[in-house]
């Protein structure tokens, strides 16, 4: 004869109460919540950090950019100043050696007229004092393109290097969070594969031989099974079979399915007839008082919602199934029952 759960439940806090004695005991240790709670904080603050240095290093790149961009307009503008003073200076070195007075302006210390060989030299004195201006601000432009030249060769030589670092510091923030969300993910999956362990630790499937031998909505407690889903219990076959359910629900729609309805006395069938006669089932002949009927929300409760067609396509390989008089008398996509149809 299986052991009744209140038995199993005294044995479990008998060893709970042990492990939390012994130093360093697991029961001694944080709660496996908030040791999940603190990590996924640890996590957040790293990324946040490496995403702020990410995000300075961006803005000192932007900054650098905004430099090159600046100086390459400057040596353009640079550039161009040059350009036009190349033709003005090219014409003034042709002509300083085409005045007749560059060769023959020593003529006012022998032959010649005075007056032209005065003339002459005041010209070539004029051309000379343009031509060194000119000379002068080709120098200083020459000077400034070559400053400027070096300047953006540095910025355009430092900015490949900074976005190589800044790639790099992409790509190292991707593969932390990658790395941190996978720890994450899997210390969750052990946090719940151990509270499965420990709800299938005190759910005996025998207990539903005993359970069935009850009155609909009259199943002592004891012979029940707790589901992930606080206050709702089911027989435990049913029970069972819900776990697994459940956690293929959970890997497609990532979270616990949403129950609003599980095993229900005969008090609660009262209660639900009284306010719907007609609809609700006869006190003592619901499936809910067997303990294996439920009524889901989350979306399930929607016909042709995503929710409602994966329990359509997949319930039934854990036992579960949506009777043929809830799709339209009375019209219930919300509720669901294990076992065989022919049977409820």
């Amino acid at each position: 004869m299986p052991i009744p759960r209140s038995a199993v439940l005294t044995a479990v806090f008998l060893v709970m109460a042990a492990v939390v004695a012994l130093p360093g005991g697991a029961a001694a240790r944080e709660d496996p919540v908030q040791e999940l709670r603190r990590s996924a904080a640890k996590a957040r603050s790293e990324l946040e950090k490496a995403t702020e240095r990410m995000e300075s290093r961006k803005k000192e790149l932007s900054r650098s950019q905004d430099k090159l961009r600046a100086t390459l307009k400057d040596l353009a503008k640079a550039e161009a100043e040059l350009n036009r003073i190349r033709e003005p200076l090219a014409r003034l070195a042709n002509a300083s050696y085409q005045q007749p007075g560059a060769a023959g302006s020593m003529s006012i210390f022998g032959g010649g007229d005075a007056g032209d060989a005065l003339r002459a030299t005041a010209d070539v004195t004029h051309i000379a004092n343009g031509q060194q201006a000119l000379v002068k601000q080709a120098d200083e432009l020459q000077r400034r393109r070559a400053q400027l030249t070096s300047t953006a060769q540095d910025l355009q030589s430092r900015n490949a290097v900074e976005q190589t670092r800044l790639q790099q510091e992409v790509d190292a923030l991707k593969q932390k969070s990658s790395q941190l969300t996978k720890q994450l993910v899997a210390k969750l999956k052990r946090l719940e594969a151990e509270q499965e362990r420990r709800i299938r630790a005190i759910c005996d499937k025998g207990l539903s031989t005993d359970a069935r031998k009850f009155p609909n909505g009259l199943i002592p407690d004891k012979y029940l099974c707790p589901l992930p889903q606080k206050g709702e219990q089911l027989r435990a076959d049913a029970a069972l079979a819900f776990y697994k359910l459940n956690a293929a629900y959970k890997r497609r729609f990532g979270g616990d399915m949403c129950v609003t309805d599980s095993y229900r006395n005969l008090a609660n069938q009262q209660r639900v007839y009284s306010q719907r006669p007609g609809f609700a089932a006869v006190p003592g002949t619901s499936n809910h008082g067997k303990g294996q009927a439920l009524d889901l929300c989350g979306g399930i409760e929607n016909a042709s919602s995503a929710q409602f067609n994966w329990m359509e396509a997949n319930s039934r390989k854990y036992g579960w199934f949506h009777p043929s008089w809830a799709y339209s008398n009375p019209y219930e996509p919300w509720h669901w029952e294990y076992g065989n149809e022919s049977d409820s």
